[in-house]
């Protein structure tokens, strides 16, 4: 029984402790250099991710605004946002993000970008 109560105990401390350690995940600091770095080489003005989709990543109001088929984000919703998919690789595979043989995100960069999205993707 004591086994049990000290496991249960533990486990309550990470799970709090998790959420009482969360902040809020910045554009400008947490996200912009994850797009900068996995992103705009194809999702800016004139490149090919851009022309196939119409998605600018060059700025927030312009990942914001979408594709020319609509939003992929969703503002407190990660579950429902599209970019989310595809950067964790649950769409078809001739979208999932990114192409080419290029690396995949890392599983805290998807954590940080779904954490911004649910925080409400703001503009910060």
């Amino acid at each position: 029984m004591d086994n049990k109560l000290t496991l249960m105990t533990s486990v309550a401390m990470l799970v709090f402790g998790a959420v009482a350690c969360s902040r809020d995940i910045s554009f400008t600091q947490d996200i912009e250099p994850i797009i900068a770095k996995r992103c705009l080489e194809c999702h800016q003005t004139g490149q090919a991710g851009f022309l196939a989709s119409g998605l600018n990543m060059e700025s927030h109001a312009a990942l914001l605004k979408g594709t020319r088929f609509g939003a992929v984000i969703i503002p407190g919703s990660s579950a429902s946002s599209t970019l989310v998919r595809l950067i964790e690789h649950k769409a078809d595979p001739s979208i999932n993000m990114p192409h080419g043989g290029r690396e995949a995100l890392t599983s805290a960069e998807i954590e940080r970008i779904k954490t911004w999205i649910d925080q409400g993707a703001k503009n910060n």
